[in-house]
């Protein structure tokens, strides 16, 4: 896209094929009724944005009369330069697709967030597997065995609060695990279905609902009322209710204090879980400050 041909649109235009792009790149395909429904334009609209779209990239869709779906060709160049934070975030939450802009905020703001090597086209790689229910070939850098080479099948991201996960059954292990998009070196859609047994509708973890209740921590907070403020607390306690195979992201990332006499010391520890319990049978509580990793009942 060129200069001039930015120009020449309005800011309206470039938001729906900014859209355009990120359902074709990031989802595999893209309809006309998703413009129609994103937007609110009619269907003749839709149209004339395709077809743009189309002229400005002529070789980055191909359509398809039997599904009547417009798809993403193996050649596909983006227009549009999105960072992997609005990709992450359209992927997870669903809006704020419009055109990249590098304008800053209304008011000032940073983050504390570290660089990490997210690789676009590979993620849209694992993404349009999602969409199509599809499993992947993967090359992925693991702590414990380093560089190698398996297949899984990925069925959501997951955002723990400091990375983005792959949610994925992996065909090596024969288990649902978390994978840290930042470790992918390779991808690649492989044909076929899948069985089963590797589809999230078997994933105990990810399909079990948990409910946290957090306290003022007795020990730490000698002002029990403002964490209550802080929180939104009702009646003393944050109830959360979170999948079990987030959980122990969840109480890692809000340093929640597990030990059932709260013992953690330290003025990092605000919060403490009152019902150990509800993490009976969850399986990544390493994670979870206070977590024995001597693996002694609680």
């Amino acid at each position: 896209m060129t200069d001039s041909q930015l120009i020449n649109l309005t800011q309206a235009q470039r938001d729906r094929l900014a859209f355009v792009e990120l359902r074709l790149r990031f989802m595999g395909e893209i309809r006309r009724q998703d413009l129609v429904t994103r937007f609110g334009i009619q269907a003749a609209a839709a149209t004339r944005d395709i077809a743009q779209y189309k002229e400005l990239a002529p070789g980055n869709m191909e359509y398809d009369p039997k599904a009547k779906v417009y798809v993403c060709a193996s050649w596909f160049r983006p227009l549009f330069d999105f960072p992997i934070k609005r990709v992450l975030r359209w992927l997870s939450q669903g809006y704020g697709d419009a055109e990249p802009s590098h304008l800053r905020g209304v008011i000032a703001s940073e983050d504390t967030g570290l660089p990490s090597r997210i690789d676009l086209a590979l993620l849209s790689i694992l993404t349009r597997a999602i969409h199509r229910g599809a499993a992947v070939k993967i090359s992925y850098r693991a702590l414990s065995s380093g560089l190698t080479t398996r297949e899984i099948v990925p069925f959501a991201l997951a955002d723990s609060g400091l990375r983005w996960h792959l949610r994925a059954f992996d065909r090596r292990s024969g288990e649902f695990r978390d994978f840290v998009l930042g470790r992918f070196d390779d991808a690649s859609i492989l044909p076929g279905e899948v069985a089963d047994h590797e589809t999230s509708a078997q994933d105990i973890q990810w399909n079990r609902i948990t409910e946290l209740e957090l306290v003022p921590h007795p020990a730490n907070v000698q002002h029990p009322d403002t964490i209550e403020a802080e929180y939104g607390m009702e009646g003393g306690v944050l109830k959360v209710r979170t999948r079990a195979a987030m959980a122990g992201y969840l109480l890692r990332r809000w340093n929640v204090d597990c030990t059932d006499d709260h013992n953690l010391k330290g003025g990092e520890h605000h919060l403490w879980l009152r019902n150990r319990q509800a993490l009976y049978g969850v399986t990544n509580l390493v994670l979870a400050p206070g977590y024995d990793a001597t693996g002694k009942e609680w």
